[in-house]
This record gives C-alpha cells, structure tokens and sequence, in this order.
C-alpha cells in the first residue's frame, strides 16, 4: 500500500527520539549522530527496529542534519543510502504485522534566511534539493520536514521536496510556549503557506510536550483541511542524578496524545526524551480509536510569516500606495531603484490600519521581475501584513510567488485563455489565493450577467488545475461612472450575485470609480458603502482617505462587526482634525509613541535601514556623536526591546530593528573616525555555537542585537571544540561567554564547555540557549544564565555593567 493511500484511510504512527538513544549506545559529545549510518549501522537498525515492534508504521531515518553544509556530495549520498537501507532491514527485521514505511528525515539547516541571516532562499531550496534527490534515488517512501522553527526556511524544504520528488511529505513546526514558531509564525499562517504549496499532513513537533502543545494542535485542527500531526517531547527536561530525563513517563504521554488523537489528530509520534516504551503505550492507547475524518475548512484565506487573514463577514482593507499609477514620486523612486521609499510606504499602510498590501512596481524602463522580487522581499522585512502580488508579467509574478513568505493574494488572472494558461498553474504551484477579473478576449461585459458568466469559466478552469474554489475571489472591475453613469450600478449587480450564487468572495479597486471627477473621495467613499452592503469582501484603497476610513467603520459598526463601537470611536477621534485628502498621514500609532515619534527613534522601530543612516547623518551635524546614541538608537532599541518581550513585536522585526539601528551605528563610526575618536564599546562577548553543532540562527541573533546595545562580539562561529572557546574568553579576559545549542545530542558538549570556563576562567560569566535547554539544566551545568530569547542575555549583560 502506498503512504498516501494509508494516511487517508488510517491513525499513522510515527517513531520516538533518536538522538537520546545513540548517547546511550556511546555516541559521543560533538560527534555527528548521522555519521553512526555508516560507522555503527547495526545500532541504528536496532533503534528503527524498536520502533516497529513497539507499534510504529513510519520510521525516520537517521539523516535529520544531513545536509550539504556539514557533508560533501558524496558524502551525504553515503549516508542517505546507508540510512534508507538501515531502516528497511529492520522493516524487514521486525516482528510486528502490519504496513511498514521509511520517511527521509530532514531537519532545519541551523542557518537564517535573508533578509533576516546570511542564507538566501534559493540557497536553502538547493540545500535541502541535494538531500532530497538523495533520499528518492535510495528509495525512500516519504518526507519527513520536521522541528523547523521559522516559516521561511520551513517553505524552502518544502519546495525542495515538491520539486524534486513526487513523494507524500509530511510538515512539522517547533511552537514555543507563545503558540508561535521562533519568526512568529502562528499555526493559522502555517497551515495556509503549508496546504497552498502541498503539503499531505502539518503539525508540530518538539519544543514541548503533549500538554503544552495542545492549545497549538487545536488550531491546527479547526485550520486545517489536511491531516494533523503530534510528534511532541516527552515533556520537558530536568536533572536527575546528574542525567537528563524527562518529565512525562510513557504511559502519561500516551494518555495525552491518544485524547488528542480523539479530537482529531491523524499522526502520532514522538520527540526527545521519548524512546520505543513511549511509542508501545502510545500503541496500545489508540490501537482501538477510530481516526475522525479529516474535514475540508472552507475560509479563504491568505498569510503573511506571522498570521493568516481570513475573507469573511468583516471586510478588509488592501493598501494601494506601493503602485506607481498615476503617483510621480513613486515612478521616480522605482526608477531610481529607491526601496527605502517603498518601505516607507508599507509602513505608512500598515500604521494606517490596512490589513493587506498590494505591491505593484510596474514599469515599462524597469526589470520587473528582479525589482518586484525585491520588494516583496525587502517589504516582507518590515511588515508582518500579507501582501498581493500586482502584475500583469507572468515571469515577475511566478518570482515573486516563488519568494514569498507565507500565502499571498495573487492578483490576477483574467478569463483570457492565455491568462489562465500562464497564471493558474502558479497558483497551483505555489500556493495563494487568486483574484479573478471578469473579462476574457472580448473585454469587459458591459452587462453584470456577463461578468459573473466570466466568473464561472474562471472558477471551472481553476478546479481543473486543482485550486480549490475557496482559493479564487472575483473583481467585477469598478469602471468611472464619467464614462458610463451605469457603470458602478452594473459592478455593484455582477458582485451582489457572484456572493449570493457562485458563494465566492469578491475585491474591487474602488477609487477607478471616480476618475475624472471632482472631490473623488466623496465618490470613492460612497462607492465602498455601497459595495460593502452588496457583500463586498476586500476593498483595494487609499488607507490614509479619511472619508474611506469613515465608510469603513460606519459600515462596520452598523452591521454589528464593532463589538462596543470601540474602533469605530477611536477611529473618530482622528476624524474631526484630519484633512480628507488622500495623501493625509495616518495618526501616531503605538509603534510611533514606543520609539516617542522622534524621526530617528521611528526609523530604527520600525526597521526602516536607509532611512536610518540618512536621519542620523543628519543629526550628526548638530548632535555630538554620543549623544545621538544615547538620546536616539539605544532608547529605539529598547523600546523595541520591550514591545519584543511582550509580544507586540516579533523576532523578524527585532531584528529588522538592529539592522537599522546598525545602519545608524555605521554614520556614528564614520563621524568618530573621521575626528579622531573610537566609539565606546563594551565587552567583549564571546559567542559560539558547541562543538557538534551546527546550528547558529540563535547565536547569530544574539550577536546582532548585543552589537546593536554597543558590545564588542567575538563570534567563534559554529561546532566550536570547548578548548578554543576557552583560549578566546583567556586571550580577550571577556566577561561574558555565550553558548548555543540546537540537538540533544550536543548538550554534553556544552556542559563540558561550561565546566571548563568555570575552572580556567571563573570571571566569566557564561550565558546558554537552545531549544534543548532549561533554566533547570542550565543551573545544572554552571551556566550563569539561560536566555531563552535574545533580550534576555542583553538585559543580564547590562545589569552586570557590561
């Protein structure tokens, strides 16, 4: 039976932890646990034949870091095969009844993605390409991308795996407490990105254990059209007799996985700390539970890498400012390849309360292709909104598609042949929801019955592609009623029907509406009133018009989607002051009063790089250097700081934060240098991920922001034997070491790097992180702090005085 064919019809069942057990086999600390497929294959065997005896159907093969940034060509194609063929002796080897599979296992690269790291993404997809090839041509059932804790990386792994393979591929994510993957992805936005590129099942796997993970598998379930996935940690770790166990013995675990599996859950399985005992009582919890039936979700839905916007009964505002129509200062900054000012557009959008960004760069002088992947990916740095994707070039769309961070509004595809041929097979690929706009070789029916007969070929074409209906929205094309007083009133009648018999969502551009007239808000405006009474789903508009922002609240607020009138009257407020025209400012948002408005402080919170190297050149000639510093970039930061610890911010915008605070630090330098002065600096801090390891996204991370706060970093990079880190710390006599690691396979490395920094060099003060760790394991070790997050190893660096 093939895996799909199984997983429709079944309970799946996963295997448990590997690395724990190669540790009890003798696997040594750094020593790279993939390599055991070749120099210990009969040890992996037994672990992978454990597994099958004690219940499981899937197998993982040994192989979660085997990639091309720790193995050569050959050498990773040694140990795939040599993987592959350990798991199918013990397939063979097993006593156990029943369909048995192996799934090539591949974990995260241990690197960032730009803008954020140092990795692009076409990098990554040709990283996890290699492994990939290598696990079809030895035979592999299906993939395994698991433990991935950022969005970007985890969509990299999966078009790997659909581009080179036409195997089932499984998806899971590492949640933390917060219910959010580490670049503050919500299992809403996961599961969209996900089920638009293909993936056949999604979940979460790791970081906690069953209980914890609960809240996160529910939303997974009531989001999810595919099956759902629980592979958690026996719990979490803790010290016992100087061993690390886990807190959730076999038969506790089984209970909580298997009541889950009775809400829904489709695939089981099991993370670290869990061994084959976990796996025979999850057996025998859910050998007698029925699977309920996997349900299709019908919201349509789009995503950014941090949440999902849904098209329902609350209309929603798509900002129309990042298109050069008929806007001369936007045209001169394309043209003059100005990203900054496009960055400071989505900004704006976004402050001014719109929910979607279109970007549209379109220019006859500029090369589309490479300017609009740019700016959905420049923009994506300093924006968590979604954005649609505004092309007329099939080659500019499919490489902004392609880049994109989540599930987009691909706008559009027409009822032209030539359109459907180029543009639907994209959104197939590549996942989105796709706007509709009905005209076909004739042009635009001048007649609603002839815009929504566009509608249904546009809808059936679609399904032959195998996109779902819930995936395509309709435009029925707003025209100026200058030209045709009938215009609106044929719009408003094609929209109202589409909603009420095809059932489909609908978008309009509504300010087309008003060409060549006077005071065009007031037309604009009551336009969009009355398209949202017709069942208007999604306005494409000016989010700084104040009289739209009226019809938009008063429209909300009357239907009842205002709960207290509480956004309409704060809305309001503004209302009274502000002038409405449509190039007025939004008013200052939280954002803006964190960082207290100042231009510079506003610049750095919200990322925006040039922007912040040229206000800080500016200063520079009036404000002494240091000053700057103080008065300016540390306050920005620690305003961002904070709003990150609280959860207003995510991760990616922390860092977006530094690197503009650096762009400032850069003019500071250059000013001091070129007066014969150095800049302060504190520290200095070494960081290193251990020995074993090669994974450094958190240590990378750490290191920006501490260089940010002013502190001189010794980054000794990744798999760093204790020994060198050791002459670093002596050599420099810096007070502050930080380590960092991933796997539980290489914690034994950190605790000997701490034991050793606490003997050789006792004035140091030692700082670890990792998903593997806890505050308990780190006080076990010596360590003098364990920073879960980035700010914390700041706070506790400048409470030592740095």
């Amino acid at each position: 039976m093939d895996f799909r064919t199984f997983l429709k019809n079944n309970l799946v069942r996963l295997d448990g932890g590997m690395g724990t057990l190669l540790q009890a086999r003798g696997l040594l600390p750094g020593e790279h646990p993939e390599r055991w497929c070749l120099s210990h294959p009969e040890e992996i065997e037994a672990i992978h034949r454990a597994y099958f005896d004690a219940g499981s159907h899937v197998v993982a093969t040994n192989t979660f870091g085997a990639n091309l940034l720790k193995f050569s060509e050959e050498e990773l194609d040694a140990i795939v095969g040599a993987a592959v063929g350990c798991a199918r002796r013990a397939a063979a080897g097993s006593t156990r009844e029943g369909e048995k599979f192996v799934a090539l296992d591949i974990g995260p690269s241990g690197r960032l993605l730009r803008p954020l790291g140092d990795l692009d993404f076409e990098e990554a997809v040709s990283l996890f390409s290699a492994t990939v090839r290598c696990g079809v041509r030895h035979g592999a059932d299906l993939i395994l991308i698991e433990t991935m804790n950022d969005c970007y990386e985890t969509r990299a792994a999966l078009l790997a795996a659909r581009e080179c393979s036409e195997l089932p591929v499984i998806v899971t994510n590492a949640y933390g407490e917060d219910g959010k993957l580490m670049t503050g992805a919500s299992p809403e936005a996961m599961v969209a990105m996900l089920e638009g590129l293909g993936a056949d099942a999604v979940g979460a796997n790791c970081s906690l254990g069953p209980r914890a993970l609960a809240p996160v598998v529910r939303r997974l379930l009531a989001a999810a059209s595919v099956p759902v996935v629980l592979k958690p940690n026996a719990g979490l770790p803790r010290i016992d007799g100087g061993r690390t166990v886990y807190d959730v013995a076999p038969e506790e675990f089984a209970a909580e996985v298997s009541a889950l599996v009775r809400e829904g859950v489709r695939v089981v399985g099991g993370c670290c700390g869990t061994t084959p005992d976990y796996l025979a009582a999850l057996t025998a919890a859910t050998e007698g539970i029925v699977p309920l039936p996997v349900t299709e979700k019908e919201e349509t839905v789009v995503s950014s890498y941090t949440h999902a916007v849904a098209f329902g009964p609350d209309p929603l505002l798509i900002g129309e400012r990042i298109n050069p129509t008929g806007k001369r200062r936007f045209r001169e900054a394309l043209v003059a390849h100005d990203i900054g000012y496009l960055l400071g557009e989505a900004v704006r959008e976004e402050e001014a309360g719109a929910h979607i960004l279109d970007v549209n760069v379109g220019l006859p002088e500029i090369d589309e292709v490479a300017l609009l992947t740019e700016a959905v990916t420049e923009i994506q740095a300093v924006t968590s909104l979604p954005l649609c994707l505004d092309t007329a070039d099939p080659a500019a769309m499919e490489a902004a598609l392609r880049r994109y961070n989540g599930k987009p509004l691909v706008n559009s595809v027409s009822g032209k042949e030539e359109s459907l041929r180029a543009i639907l097979p994209l959104v197939k690929k590549y996942g989105g929801v796709v706007i509709g706009l009905t005209l076909d070789e004739g042009g635009i029916p001048e007649t609603a019955e002839g815009r929504v007969a566009i509608a249904r070929r546009i809808l059936a074409a679609a399904e032959e592609y195998g996109i779902k209906p819930k995936d395509v929205i309709f435009d029925t094309l707003a025209l100026t009623v200058s030209a045709d007083p009938s215009a609106a009133a044929t719009t408003l009648s094609a929209l109202r029907t589409i909603r009420k018999e095809l059932g489909r969502h609908t978008s309009l551009g509504v300010s087309n509406i008003s060409f060549g007239l006077p005071a065009r808000d007031a037309i604009n405006a009551t336009f969009f009133a009355l398209a949202l009474d017709a069942g208007l789903s999604a306005a494409i508009m000016n989010p700084h018009s104040v009289d739209m922002k009226k019809a938009y609240h008063a429209f909300r607020a009357l239907r009842g989607l205002d709960g207290g009138f509480a956004d309409y009257i704060a809305a309001a407020e503004g209302f009274a002051s502000a002038p409405a025209t449509a190039g007025a400012p939004p008013a200052p948002t939280r954002a803006e009063a964190l960082a207290e408005e100042t231009p510079l402080r506003r610049a750095i919170s919200r990322g925006l790089r040039a922007e912040a190297g040229r206000l800080t050149a500016a200063l520079l000639s009036t404000v002494p250097p240091l000053d700057v510093v103080k008065e300016e970039i540390i306050p920005a930061l620690d305003a961002v700081g904070r709003a990150y610890e609280t959860g207003a911010v995510y991760l990616p915008g922390l860092l977006m934060s530094a690197e503009a605070a650096g762009a400032a630090f850069e003019e500071i330098k250059a000013r001091m240098t070129a007066e014969g002065g150095v800049a302060a600096e504190r520290g200095p801090f070494v960081l290193a991920t251990v020995k074993g390891d090669i994974h450094d996204i958190g240590k990378n991370i750490v290191r920006l922001i501490l260089e940010n706060y002013g502190y001189r970093v010794l980054d000794l990079g990744r798999d760093v034997p204790p020994e060198r880190i050791l002459d670093a710390v002596l050599a420099h006599r810096a007070p502050f070491c930080g380590l960092s690691a991933l796997m539980t396979t290489t914690v034994p490395a950190m605790r000997e790097t701490v034991a050793l920094l606490r003997e050789k060099a006792p004035f140091c003060r030692t700082i670890v992180g990792g998903a593997v760790l806890t505050a308990e394991v780190a006080a076990e070790m010596g360590a003098a702090l364990y920073a879960p997050d980035p700010m914390t190893a700041v706070r506790f660096a400048d409470g030592c005085g740095g």
